[in-house]
């Protein structure tokens, strides 16, 4: 087929941005970046083009709408991809330019839509004025149709993939313990704390700890954020502290190294805004059965009793009674980690993903075609 000529509007450093726009140019699609958020060039293949645009403590949303319309105009795009609802949805609508596909990530449709009257509006119309939308998550896709008027159009899904590659099984699991483990910003959202609260009382049970020859757990924490210090201090309450590991912020082309150390993946999630499983498909890509909460787009990404055990939210017997089942048997862990590799080289291969965003391009496309045609014709009537 025909190279498309794509104009992305997003946060350049996000590194799901990169991997849109490295993954298109390796397509043979013609890219144009253009964000206000820039990012250091060399996280971009070389055929990327890059336009970095004025901030302006969040008036460039609005200033640089005609910024976006003459570019696309200059560079002859076939459409523009704005990536997140609120901010850069803005700067899309404003701008005019059609097509656009506008993908929202999460707490764009989520979040924003409930600090007010005002912000609701203000996403209502960017989604109103896109030519199409698309989301990472068929719940997420939901949230955003119930933002759209009645019988709107359909919300296409294009998730974000993992390279099976870089993320795949090389074990560097200590025989000596059960790795309990968890990679993410340390938010309340994330529910770390129900983890840590959940690991707290499979340290004190007694089943467990009669188990002949049973390793003992530790718990590994990966990321940071603003409730750090906070949980640390839990772990001191709760008497657990020489058990859990706070590992910090890491890169991620470090992620795959600390997901091979770990047994069991956990994501506890307290809110719908979890739009996405990106760490959880990170973990089953490399053979870590997981155990997540019912929240959001987290149970889209796990097959319940085949690559992992899904649980409610806020639940922290819950949680623990899961992690516990999948402590006292290896052979099941083995089995779940095995499949959710499978599922993931299957459904959520980065490959995989390009071409459903690939798809939506091409029918977003034929779709606006035909409406233009249908318009001059009834113009002419």
């Amino acid at each position: 087929m025909k190279p498309l000529r794509i104009v992305l509007l997003g946060a350049a450093v996000s590194i799901h941005m990169q991997r849109w726009a490295n993954g298109l140019v390796q397509r043979g699609h013609a890219v144009c970046l253009m964000s206000q958020h820039p990012c250091d060039s060399k996280l971009l293949a070389p055929e990327v083009e890059c336009i970095w645009m004025p901030h302006a403590r969040g008036l460039g949303y609005v200033t640089n709408a005609g910024r976006v319309r003459r570019q696309v105009r200059r560079w002859r795009a076939d459409l523009l991809n704005a990536h997140y609802a609120s901010g850069y949805g803005t700067t899309a609508a404003l701008s005019g330019v059609k097509p656009t596909l506008l993908s929202v990530w999460g707490s764009d449709v989520y979040d924003f839509p409930m600090q007010g009257a005002l912000c609701s509006r203000l996403v209502r119309w960017n989604l109103q004025r896109a030519t199409a939308v698309a989301s990472t998550s068929r719940a997420m896709a939901q949230q955003a149709k119930s933002l759209l008027p009645a019988r709107s159009r359909d919300v296409a899904v294009t998730p974000f993939g993992v390279d099976t590659v870089k993320f795949a099984v090389h074990p560097q699991r200590d025989p000596d313990f059960i790795t309990v483990g968890i990679v993410k910003t340390l938010a309340p959202k994330y529910g770390v704390d129900l983890l840590i609260r959940a690991f707290a009382g499979l340290c004190t049970d007694a089943q467990l700890a009669a188990q002949p020859n049973f390793s003992p757990l530790r718990l590994v924490v990966v990321g940071d954020g603003p409730v750090h210090g906070e949980l640390r201090r839990l772990t001191t309450d709760l008497g657990i502290a020489e058990r859990v590991q706070f590992v910090g912020a890491v890169a991620h082309t470090d992620v795959p190294h600390w997901l091979n150390q770990f047994d069991i993946y956990a994501a506890p999630s307290r809110l719908d805004s979890e739009s996405f499983g990106v760490a959880v498909v990170e973990a089953s890509a490399c053979g870590v059965p997981v155990v997540v909460s019912d929240a959001g787009g987290l149970p889209e990404v796990v097959l319940h009793e085949k690559t992992g055990l899904v649980v409610a939210r806020d639940d922290v017997l819950a949680l623990q009674a899961a992690i516990k089942r999948l402590a006292m048997d290896a052979s099941l862990r083995g089995c779940m980690g095995s499949q959710g590799r499978d599922h993931v080289t299957q459904t959520y291969d980065w490959s995989t993903c390009v071409d459903r965003m690939e798809g939506c391009y091409r029918d977003l496309l034929k779709t606006f075609a035909s409406h233009a045609v249908s318009d001059r014709t009834d113009k002419l009537a």
